[in-house]
């Protein structure tokens, strides 16, 4: 017979893996893919490398169909898991995003753990959240990541041109600045994800070098409840200063972010506790 803890932890594993059905955390499905495909359409779509959308379309498709219990999109299983090699990273955060709507599949389980070292961060934060619903907190660390401002670094040396002022909100892919090293030599530097520009750490104008952090960029409350709710099931003591930063911040928070803060500080304090008395 399980100890009523372990029930309890069971069952709030069980609840969260219904409010990501309920809510997906996708930051890079932007569109719409509503549009039923076939079978065949499917699986064409799924080999379409040409066309990352396609791509987008059938996992969001198959998303659908594993959340409704359809267990004949297991076939594409193995297609889905090799997509965590994709060259656009796009497809490899959508890739992360269904894995994480299946829970019993250990193939699912490893290649998640795999993506945690993916070079995209939007990637890494997917598989992180994906993770939890496996009742994994080997992703903890990205997740906290999620609730505190990212330093924005360049590629490249050279002169900075700032695009985007402090305080507007952006969104993924938006130009921030661009740096250049000389005539004809100019990188773009675009925000990883949605949020708001909190802060400019270099002047527009300055030289700066390579791998050098141009401004800090905080994400969108979106991204913010998901992390929280994630860390209400993993959280540890150590993230609390993260967590309640939410609970207690001034300015633009919605209620719902403010909530979800209280809750995740909550049940760590109340893990932390349960822990220090066996």
């Amino acid at each position: 017979m399980k100890s009523q803890p372990a029930a309890r932890t069971l069952l709030l594993f069980a609840s969260l893996s219904v409010a990501f059905v309920a809510v997906p955390l996708l930051f890079w499905h932007a569109s719409w893919f509503g549009r039923p495909l076939s079978d065949a359409e499917l699986g064409r779509y799924l080999d379409d490398n040409q066309r990352a959308r396609r791509i987008q379309h059938a996992l969001s498709q198959i998303s659908d169909r594993i959340v409704a219990g359809d267990a004949t999109v297991r076939r594409w299983y193995p297609r889905i898991v090799a997509l965590r090699q994709h060259p656009q990273a796009p497809v490899r955060a959508t890739a992360a995003w269904v894995m994480g709507q299946d829970n019993r599949r250990e193939e699912f389980h490893a290649a998640l753990l795999e993506m945690l070292e993916d070079p995209e961060l939007m990637v890494r934060r997917n598989a992180a959240l994906a993770l939890v619903r496996f009742g994994d907190p080997s992703g903890r660390a990205e997740i906290v990541g999620m609730l505190e401002p990212h330093g924005v670094q360049t590629p490249a040396a050279g002169k900075v041109f700032h695009k985007v002022e402090v305080g507007q909100e952006v969104g993924a892919r938006t130009l921030l600045a661009r740096v250049s090293s000389g005539p004809g030599s100019e990188v773009e530097i675009r925000a990883p994800f949605s949020g708001r520009l909190v802060r400019r750490l270099v002047p527009d104008g300055a030289v700066v070098s390579r791998g050098q952090t141009l401004m800090s960029l905080s994400a969108e409350p979106g991204q913010v409840w998901e992390a929280l709710r994630g860390l209400y099931l993993i959280g540890e003591p150590e993230d609390l200063a993260a967590v309640e930063s939410w609970s207690a911040a001034t300015g633009q928070v919605p209620d719902d972010v403010r909530r979800q803060a209280v809750l995740a500080a909550q049940a760590i304090r109340s893990r932390s506790e349960r822990a220090s008395s066996r």
